[in-house]
């Protein structure tokens, strides 16, 4: 990795403005896939997606990520065309109803990252396999300019869960993402944004431990992506289902905001947006007493 101890970077440039990091945001998910782990299929008429991106936008996410292509762990490959198909159809609503906002979009496909960026102006693209699943992206994400997340899997979503192994969870971790990003750098790719795959390719107990070792991260002195919400690591523990996980999806996340991410990816924007108002108060309080 490049050894880079600069000032952690805490803006990405999205379609010429500088969108601020210093404190927290919320990226809001709205998923049109039918079989998502926890909304698969709510949002599948027009008004759907209109009402829930306006949801999400109005209860204050500066990000509305959509997705079209289930990730969850067992989920059925969908064809390139069937992706597409349904994204065009949404980013056609959203960008018409809601011209301003930032969006990302949730694809492993180049060709669909190429596309949603020059026809709906898409702003970020997020991919959960680092380019591993198409060997085209980075030259792609290169071309287009826009800030990409990379996430680590061990795996695809259809066989990451059947038997996840670490020589050493997170320098296995960092090791991986620290080839990515060198990559990427080569490319000039300038935004690049680390999403450390909760529930990808990890068993419980991992997930736990990335939890615990997030203050790792801050050695690529990049922006940080956390995306617990209602995933089995909080359900399956609790014994409970991804309905009943938001409590502990709010306990996570304020754990992760007191170990610097950036940004949250979440069902429950609401609830998030308070999380980042409460931890930022103890902050600004703490820094008083001890100024």
């Amino acid at each position: 990795m490049t050894n880079n101890f600069l000032k952690k970077k805490t803006s990405i440039n999205i379609s010429g403005k500088l969108l601020d990091l210093s404190s927290p945001i919320v990226m809001g998910i709205l998923n049109i896939t039918p079989d998502s782990f926890y909304d698969g299929g709510q949002y599948n008429t027009d008004e759907k997606i209109i009402e829930h991106a306006e949801q999400i936008l109005s209860e204050g996410a500066k990000i509305l990520d959509v997705g079209a292509y289930s990730s969850r762990p067992g989920a059925k490959n969908i064809s390139e065309e069937k992706e597409l198909s349904k994204l065009k159809n949404a980013l056609s609503i959203i960008r018409k109803k809601f011209p301003e906002s930032i969006i990302s979009v949730d694809t492993f496909r180049s060709s669909i990252a190429e596309y949603v960026v020059k026809e709906f102006d898409v702003n970020i693209i997020n991919d959960i396999s680092s380019g591993e699943l198409d060997d085209k992206m980075f030259n792609v994400i290169a071309k287009l300019n826009v800030p990409y997340i990379i996430m680590h899997m061990q795996g695809t979503p259809q066989n990451m869960q059947l038997n996840p192994q670490y020589d050493d969870l997170i320098k296995d971790i960092i090791k991986y993402l620290s080839t990515k990003v060198d990559k990427l750098n080569l490319l000039g790719v300038n935004d690049v944004i680390i999403d450390p795959g909760f529930g990808f390719g990890k068993t419980l107990d991992n997930n736990y431990e990335l939890m615990n070792k997030l203050d790792a991260f801050k050695i690529f002195q990049l922006p940080i992506l956390v995306g617990v919400s209602r995933k089995s690591m909080i359900y399956k523990y609790l014994e409970t289902t991804p309905d009943e996980a938001l409590a502990g999806t709010i306990a996570l996340n304020t754990i992760a905001l007191l170990h610097d991410t950036n940004i949250l990816r979440v069902h429950d924007v609401k609830q998030a947006v308070d999380t980042i108002k409460i931890v930022e108060k103890l902050r600004q309080n703490k820094n008083k007493s001890t100024g």
